[in-house]
């Protein structure tokens, strides 16, 4: 099983660990495109720090995220999972993880980024603020500047299981699994029962409970139609239905009564 999140908009700043190796990092068909999306932002953040700041969309408030942008090539790195904060990652509870259920969060978990394209878990970055929306002014629309490194490296990494695919749509767009991949692969959507709606914060906690129960439960669903069940099982409430015509992404509603 691999499973597809997004990074979270806040995250930690580590006080140790030694700085980013590109080399080191998972996924090394990868490499190029990060070293090019590296080297811009820095080049971006240690110049005007205002044209920084509209290119990031960053406020007033966050100006100090131009200037860790700018440090990152010296800034301490720790691991991915250690780094992403925020709802969803809370919900998860990485850090709680038994290790054979840790273990498993190393193995399928691939966190998505516009710096980085794609980490695991156990990856060490640095903290650092690049939205996938963003454009560099080097590079365009990041989105576009991964498309085609994604799809040369990632349906090898998604093997033959399951693909969870639990990103937000800017993400989404970095890489989309097409022909037999994508019929394995289930994206989700988390609504609110009594409105069938969809709100931003239980929809990111009940993603990051979800993937704790698959992992704590040692589940190994190798198909969306296994997954439903799994889901189901762990409690649960899944509506789905096979989409129509082969290699074509299954889309699953989980149901929540409780805004939590």
């Amino acid at each position: 099983m691999l499973v597809l999140l997004p990074p979270s908009e806040g995250k930690a700043v580590p006080e140790r660990g030694v700085p980013l190796s590109l080399a080191s990092l998972s996924l090394p068909g990868l490499a190029g495109a990060r070293e090019a999306v590296l080297a811009e932002l820095v080049e971006l953040c240690s110049g005007d720090e205002d044209k920084a700041r509209e290119v990031l969309g960053l406020s007033e408030g966050l100006r100090g995220e131009v200037a860790k942008n700018a440090g990152l090539l010296t800034a301490p790195a720790r691991p991915a999972g250690e780094i992403y904060t925020g709802v969803l990652y809370d919900a998860l509870g990485l850090a709680s993880l038994d290790a054979a259920a840790h273990r498993r969060a190393a193995e399928a978990l691939l966190v998505f980024s516009g710096l980085w394209g794609a980490v695991r878990i156990t990856d060490p970055i640095p903290s650092y603020r690049c939205p996938m929306g963003v454009k560099l002014p080097g590079l365009g629309a990041l989105a576009g500047h991964w498309r085609g490194p994604m799809a040369a490296v990632l349906p090898e990494v998604a093997g033959d299981g399951l693909v969870l695919d639990l990103r937000s749509a800017a993400y989404a767009a970095a890489w989309r699994p097409k022909g037999e991949v994508a019929g394995r692969t289930a994206s989700v959507r988390v609504l609110h029962a009594p409105t069938r709606k969809v709100v931003s914060h239980f929809n990111k906690a009940t993603k990051g409970r979800i993937v704790r129960s698959l992992l704590t439960a040692g589940a190994r669903p190798r198909n969306p139609a296994e997954l439903v069940e799994a889901l189901r099982d762990l409690g649960f409430v899944v509506e789905a239905e096979p989409p129509a015509g082969g290699g074509r992404a299954w889309s699953l509603d989980v149901l929540v009564t409780e805004v939590h």
